[in-house]
């Protein structure tokens, strides 16, 4: 008789690749805001029931990147201005405490890795991949959120950025502010010397400019085809609506 921890791990790992791969097309902006995501098709697509797509499609919603309506299905979430400008404040009051903790506990392969994030966005900018360069972007912050040694608020992080992913996809039109260049660097510069404060209050600064760059002005839905979406290699590089973006998580 199988063991009800064995069974509930049966019933995850049957929706995870689902959850996963969908999750995936969102913060790499492969699957748009407001996008539908009909159960039909996802069914298909991955061979498996519609039951095991909406245990999915609801753990996204928990997770904040998708909505679920009644009688209109699951979408991925759209965000408001104000939603949108909530999440980057809410980011503000998180994130330098964590860049803190981490600062604490940094270690020369914690730098080294740091260092190795941002010559992976360098990469991807420079290949012109900057549906790649915004993921490695947000990628950064979830790596220094995992040094803090502080899982509450790494998984706090970890939603917003996820969520954030979304609001670049709507409002970033600041292409001037190239933060692998400058804050990014800095802020490890600062974690490297152990220095809290001011990893801290860097962060704390890089946040707000990134608030200053959104342009809150309500942009319609775009169209994405799931099966391109979720295809291995999908659409890597740019696109037309990310000519003018560049690296802004």
């Amino acid at each position: 008789m199988a063991k009800p921890g064995a069974a509930r791990q049966g019933e995850e790992a049957s929706w995870k690749p689902i959850h996963d791969a969908l999750h995936d097309g969102i913060i790499r902006h492969r699957l748009d805001p407001g996008a539908k995501l009909v159960e039909d098709e996802i069914a298909e697509l991955f061979g498996v029931s519609r039951t095991i797509v909406r245990t999915a499609l609801q753990a996204l919603s928990r997770d904040g990147v998708v909505v679920i309506q009644r009688n209109r299905g699951a979408s991925v979430a759209h965000p408001l201005p104000d939603e949108a400008r909530e999440i980057f404040e809410a980011r503000t009051l998180v994130e330098p405490a964590i860049a803190a903790m981490a600062a604490a506990r940094m270690t020369a392969s914690d730098g080294e890795r740091l260092r190795a994030c941002l010559a992976a966005e360098h990469a991807a900018i420079a290949s012109d991949n900057l549906r790649e360069a915004v993921f490695l972007s947000a990628e950064f912050h979830r790596v220094i959120a995992g040094l803090a040694g502080h899982t509450v608020l790494a998984t706090i992080v970890g939603d917003l950025l996820s969520r954030s992913s979304l609001v670049v996809a709507l409002y970033w039109r600041r292409p001037e502010s190239m933060c692998a260049n400058h804050a990014h660097h800095a802020i490890v510069d600062a974690l490297e010397a152990g220095d809290g404060e001011t990893a801290a209050a860097l962060m704390r600064t890089h946040l707000i400019d990134l608030l200053a760059g959104l342009d809150l002005s309500a942009r319609p839905s775009r169209r994405s085809s799931l099966a391109e979406a979720l295809a291995p290699g999908s659409d890597p590089g740019r696109s037309a609506f990310f000519a003018d973006l560049s690296s802004p998580l």
